[in-house]
């Protein structure tokens, strides 16, 4: 790379950074009122309430920036939002027609004055665009970013050596005990394993699918230890509703690590429900008597909270509450 392409880079990044970034938002705001009220102290000639002027322009520019471009544009609600932009020039030029800021000798200028106002209007809807085009495009690579490397993680992860041992070998044991049981177990293996390798590698998959492999793997944890149990409730209409794959696995895995005892028995239980466009999730499990559960939840957690962010940005609720007998993981997504 040359160095005229790295001052290039580095300048745009500089720009880009002075148009997104919440910390030089004081600034931009001043550089703007300096702006505007260096445009109007030109045009005193012209102008017979300078003060009125600047005041109508401010208001108006923040409004359309904070008020009608997130409320209309962002929502594709063209037609709301030039509705909206008649009405303002409408009531400007009858505002103007009884205030008429501009030099009474030259007499009322509404065109210019509807000028003005129009060209604010877009000027301060482009700034809002242009801003949310830069944020869109920095939250789409870092998500194509996060994609890949959730994926090669995955690729790293898709068999735990100790979990796939420790079910061979139950399975292995099970052949001479109960044969019918040992294919039961294979089975659920097999289909826990087919969905890791095949079906997540898609984009969205039926939240039924999701929830089968959960019950697949928690399955073959209670075969692998006695004292161990869960429950998997669903309610509302799950039919047909598509989540991104292995959303939930990394909270019922932190569960299941963190709840074994040796001293009494343990369990996981799972709740879905579907309702109002919105999917409920909960994850309780209970806790060792001999050995507290860091609240931290591990870099598992870590991951999903950095993933459910960029999936959902603003879109879900995740709430943990880390008790002294149970741990409750309840996440909230808008469909």
């Amino acid at each position: 790379m040359s160095d005229l392409t790295r001052q290039q880079l580095t300048s745009e990044n500089m720009l880009f950074r002075f148009l997104t970034s919440p910390d030089r938002r004081v600034l931009r705001h001043l550089l703007l009122i300096v702006f505007i009220g260096a445009v109007l102290y030109n045009s005193a000639s012209v102008i017979d309430s300078p003060v009125m002027v600047f005041v109508y322009f401010i208001i108006l520019f923040y409004i359309n920036m904070y008020v009608l471009v997130p409320k209309f544009l962002f929502r594709n609600r063209n037609m709301a939002y030039c509705l909206s932009v008649i009405g303002i020039l409408v009531i400007v030029a009858v505002c103007g027609y009884f205030l008429n800021p501009f030099n009474k000798e030259n007499g009322l200028n509404i065109p210019l004055f509807s000028f003005l106002t129009a060209l604010l209007l877009a000027a301060s809807s482009s700034i809002k665009l242009f801003q949310k085009g830069i944020i869109d495009k920095q939250l789409i690579y870092e998500l194509e970013q996060s994609k890949a490397y959730a994926e090669l993680e995955q690729l790293k992860n898709q068999i735990n050596p100790h979990f796939l041992f420790n079910t061979l070998n139950n399975a292995n044991v099970l052949t001479k005990k109960d044969p019918e049981k040992a294919s039961q177990v294979l089975m659920k293996l097999s289909d826990l394993l087919r969905y890791q390798l095949y079906d997540s590698a898609r984009d969205k998959v039926l939240l039924t699918a999701d929830i089968h492999f959960l019950e697949d793997f928690l399955n073959l944890e209670k075969v692998r230890r006695d004292s161990f149990d869960f429950l998997i409730s669903k309610e509302g209409n799950l039919s047909g509703v598509q989540i991104p794959p292995l959303l939930f696995i990394s909270f019922v895995e932190n569960a299941v690590k963190h709840n074994n005892d040796a001293t009494r028995s343990s369990y996981v239980n799972l709740y879905f429900d579907v309702r109002n466009n919105e999917l409920f999730f909960k994850c309780i499990n209970s806790k060792p008597v001999l050995k507290p559960v860091s609240s931290t939840g591990g870099l598992g957690l870590t991951n999903v909270k950095r993933r459910l962010a960029l999936l959902f940005p603003a879109t879900h609720h995740l709430n943990i509450e880390d008790d002294p007998e149970r741990y409750c993981v309840t996440l909230t997504i808008k469909l």
